[in-house]
């Protein structure tokens, strides 16, 4: 049977219904596009799904050691708003601040309240180190005061390879404190003596003959030093108004002042702190956890104060006579061991004692030949 030409199967849409669905396709491409989703509010158009990130207050007047911040300076506010923006969105570190300033800042109070300086003056070790005593710069500067070698060294502390005193919390707070004291009365204000501290005492003063400014918010200062006490501010806004910046930290979560025995010591002969440790009831990590500023495993000769565990300062001087009289002084044998002293080598202890260089290497672990005064090593089995 023909079919006829007019015939149209009931399945294919005809030209009027095509068009019904290219604009029913439109109008539904519309809606994903340009109109609100069931998840916007339908007054304000905001979409309440997505938290809404709010940026952090900058204070219309701050001061910093008492003395004035010019935050009416476009500049000096905008500087601020920076450092206070990525301190108070660092927040594991943040977090960090507020624990370790429950074990550093009651020390570092008080040596403040003592020495008549300002107490905001503790954010500046916040700054320089996060409090931490074993940290260490790029540049070779060690820890929570972030001293070099050359300026620890003036002011006091021991550095040489058997201690590093930089390391010792209490010393190196001491130091410091000193130090600031000094180069307050060199620039005259707290803010100029802060940023001397992070670029180094000549460069500041190299900087104010070239400038003729004296005032750190006029100076141009390398780009660490002119971001550092902006850095300091934020960190005390911050410290001193947790909350305001999101931050809470439970009283139990907050670290504690370590409890230890101080005791002040004259080591005549290098003693293994193992033997130490133990003569004492404890451990070797115990010791050196309490006096980071110790390198390597014996106590440096020497008068210094060493931290030992809470009920054990009363032994301490006994034990270390009982150790003396048994370590050989250095450069001697005794039984199987040998204390290195100043100017030994490997290749000469070994024409001492007769052992080959390579078996003192695998008696006592040493990959390369670097050996400290007063070690002692293994010379048999």
């Amino acid at each position: 049977m023909p079919i006829p030409k007019n015939f149209i199967p009931k399945n294919r849409p005809t030209n009027g219904r095509w068009a019904v669905l290219i604009i029913a396709a439109f109008l539904f491409l519309l809606h994903f596009l340009f109109l609100p989703s069931p998840a916007l509010s339908q007054e304000s158009g905001i979409n309440h799904s997505v938290p809404l990130v709010t940026d952090f207050p900058v204070p219309k007047r701050l001061k910093l050691c008492n003395e004035p911040m010019p935050l009416e300076d476009r500049w000096v506010w905008e500087m601020l708003d920076r450092e206070l923006t990525i301190a108070a969105w660092d927040r594991a570190q943040v977090f960090m601040w507020l624990k370790r300033a429950g074990r550093y800042f009651p020390y570092l109070e008080k040596r403040l309240r003592e020495e008549g300086m300002p107490g905001d003056l503790k954010y500046l070790a916040v700054a320089e180190s996060s409090l931490l005593t074993h940290i260490r710069s790029s540049k070779g500067a060690i820890g929570p005061w972030q001293f070099m070698p050359r300026t620890a060294r003036r002011h006091g502390l021991r550095k040489d390879r058997r201690m590093d005193e930089r390391r010792d919390f209490e010393r190196a707070t001491d130091a410091a404190l000193r130090y600031l004291k000094k180069l307050k009365k060199t620039f005259g204000s707290w803010t100029m003596a802060m940023a001397a501290y992070n670029c180094g005492e000549a460069r500041m003063k190299q900087e104010i003959r070239a400038q003729k400014e004296k005032s750190y918010y006029q100076l141009n200062l390398p780009n660490e030093t002119e971001r550092f006490i902006y850095r300091i501010a934020a960190i005390k806004l911050i410290m001193e108004n947790p909350e305001t910046y999101g931050y809470r930290v439970p009283k139990e979560k907050i670290y504690r002042p370590v409890q230890y025995d101080s005791v002040r010591i004259r080591v005549r002969v290098p003693i293994h702190l193992a033997d130490f440790a133990k003569a004492l009831g404890t451990n070797l990590k115990a010791i050196k956890d309490l006096n980071p500023q110790i390198l390597g495993y014996h106590l440096p000769t020497g008068t210094y104060t060493l931290k030992t565990p809470p009920g054990t300062g009363r032994q301490v001087k006994q034990v270390l006579v009982r150790l003396a009289r048994q370590t050989p002084s250095p450069g001697k044998v005794s039984g199987k061991y040998y204390i290195v002293r100043n100017g030994d080598t490997l290749s000469r202890i070994s024409r001492k004692t007769g052992v080959p260089v390579s078996a003192l290497q695998a008696l006592n672990g040493i990959d390369g030949s670097l050996i400290r005064v007063g070690q002692r090593l293994r010379i048999s089995h």
